[in-house]
């Protein structure tokens, strides 16, 4: 029997082909690390110069859109930025006219400022209440007013944000025909009377006491109404619209918008709250923890987020590093959560800090809702709603500082809360450190994208130029790949890190590449 020869699609030359073909293919598909560029800075301060308590930022939130971007301060302001590029931009059948791309960056400018909250003094507890605005959250924009939630430690605001034109008097009760040289009046004309009394009279018997003198029927001709003219300039103003105040009996850490416009959560250390948005008097305790005795407190809530899209699903952390996805559908109190994702530690690996490292500090979801990334001290942790078994990837944030726990505990360095943010197409994700760092890793299957960036005109000086790629190894096959801690350019600092410059808070752009951070007082915008 004749063997039948074998076809191009058969041999081992073409088989081989078409895998390297393959393999080309999805490396080309994986997206290119990114190069950041400085773009701008507010409230740069000079080199030596004294940065005052109450100018230190403590919040910032991009809008939706992207256009508008919000920052809090220690001392109870919320300072908000409008971009200007994208009005002037050039339309788009002269940029495809253009054989190349016109490399531009979103800029931003000052827009307003007003004082959200003041310090206050509880009587009952003997407490004070700092004025320091822990969050920021953007509602829904109507009829061009800009709608935002600010929270300090016990207050929610609601502000209302809207342009007004300027009304001022055209029209004076004066004579400026005859006035002295130094700007005052000296006479109010041959025909006025003496002394204007407030009802519009006039009387000269203060002048001329045996003048029967009365007021003339006519009234004073000089005498005129001032007139409030409409101008054409602009004048933002900002107007607190609610007051949620008094539910919570420990410190506020978190508020979120649900994606129905209508309610928000806030959750302090022990309980989270629902809230309508225009009822101020009133909330729903829809998750407690607090035990009945408080010494059997083992964990405490730390950060608490609205799905996305899912109007009855929202996530909650912990101090122990787990975090739980709860369903309002299930109960009127949602004791029982509908998913738990935490790590377990290997075993013999637990310490004095573990517990302290493992907190987790903040939590994102992603835009598409699928994903959640969580920030603890030490690490980024990227997890699938689909998957609680543990994180599908793990990115080393500062590991050089583990030798130095016991330091940083000393000095209560360990306890800082740092912030992470992602990308809106889900490839990054972002957090800060020390020295006034921030970390960039690429999310996507396949990265090795780990960049150091630091807080200044010069992001990019801390990069290396051939820095040590992280490996793939046989433990990706457990889906928890671990990246970054490999990046000899953060290695490099370790021996240099300055504990007193922190980026804790940052914030990335909802559809572009372009991340605004804080470090210190001044608001530092990059693009890439």
């Amino acid at each position: 029997m004749e063997r039948e020869p074998m076809s191009s699609d058969d041999r081992p030359e073409a088989a081989a082909a078409a895998a390297a073909a393959a393999a080309a293919e999805s490396v080309q598909e994986q997206p290119q690390p990114l190069e950041w560029r400085f773009a701008q800075v507010f409230g740069e301060r000079a080199a030596g110069a004294d940065v005052q308590e109450v100018d230190i930022i403590s919040a910032i939130e991009f809008d939706k859109s992207g256009d508008h971007l919000a920052t809090g301060d220690r001392g109870g302001r919320v300072v908000l930025f409008e971009r200007t590029d994208s009005g002037d931009s050039a339309s788009r059948r002269e940029l495809e006219r253009q054989d190349y791309p016109v490399a531009r960056h979103p800029e931003f400018r000052y827009r307003t400022e007003f004082q959200s909250h003041e310090p206050e003094f509880d009587y009952l507890k003997s407490l004070e209440i700092e004025e320091k605005i822990n969050k920021i959250k953007w509602c829904q924009t109507t009829n061009n007013a800009l709608f935002l939630l600010s929270t300090n430690d016990k207050t929610i605001k609601y502000w209302k944000v809207q342009e007004k034109k300027v009304k001022r008097v055209s029209v004076m009760n004066l004579d400026t025909s005859q006035s002295s040289g130094n700007g005052s009046t000296s006479s109010l004309g041959t025909n006025s009377c003496k002394a204007l009394l407030p009802n519009g009279g006039c009387s000269e018997k203060l002048y001329h006491p045996n003048n029967n003198m009365s007021f003339p029927p006519g009234g004073c001709a000089s005498l005129r109404l001032p007139v409030v003219v409409t101008g054409q300039d602009l004048n933002h103003v900002a107007r607190c619209r609610r007051v949620y105040a008094h539910a919570h009996d420990y410190h506020i850490n978190s508020i979120s918008n649900n994606s129905d416009g209508e309610t928000f959560i806030s959750a302090d250390d022990l309980r989270i709250n629902l809230w309508n948005l225009e009822i101020s008097n009133q909330s729903f305790n829809i998750v407690d923890v607090k035990p009945a005795n408080m010494e059997d407190l083992t964990e405490v809530i730390t950060c608490a987020e609205f799905h996305p899209t899912h109007c009855n699903t929202l996530a909650y952390s912990s101090s122990k590093g787990t975090i739980r996805l709860i369903d309002l559908r299930q109960s009127a109190l949602c004791d029982n959560h509908a998913k738990l994702f935490e790590e377990h530690d290997a075993p013999g690996s637990r310490s004095f800090f573990t517990e302290i490292i493992t907190s987790v500090s903040d939590i994102k979801f992603a835009r598409d809702g699928r994903h959640i990334l969580s920030r603890d001290y030490m690490t980024l942790k990227l997890w699938d709603l689909n998957m609680d078994s543990g994180p599908v990837a793990t990115f080393q944030v500062h590991e050089y500082l583990r030798p130095k726990l016991c330091d940083l505990y000393e000095n209560d360095s360990i306890f800082d809360k740092f912030e992470c943010c992602l990308s809106g197409d889900g490839l990054r994700v972002a957090t800060g450190s020390y020295s006034n760092l921030f970390r960039v890793f690429g999310c996507a299957p396949g990265s090795t994208e780990a960049a150091t960036l630091e807080a200044s005109r010069n992001p990019m000086r801390h990069q290396v130029s051939n820095p040590a790629r992280p490996t793939r190894t046989l433990t990706s096959l457990t889906r928890a790949v671990r990246r970054g801690g490999e990046n000899t350019s953060v290695e490099a600092i370790g021996n240099s890190y300055d504990l007193s410059t922190k980026l804790l808070h940052l914030a990335w752009h909802p559809t572009e590449n372009s991340i605004a951070c804080a470090a210190a007082n001044s608001l530092y915008m990059y693009y890439a």
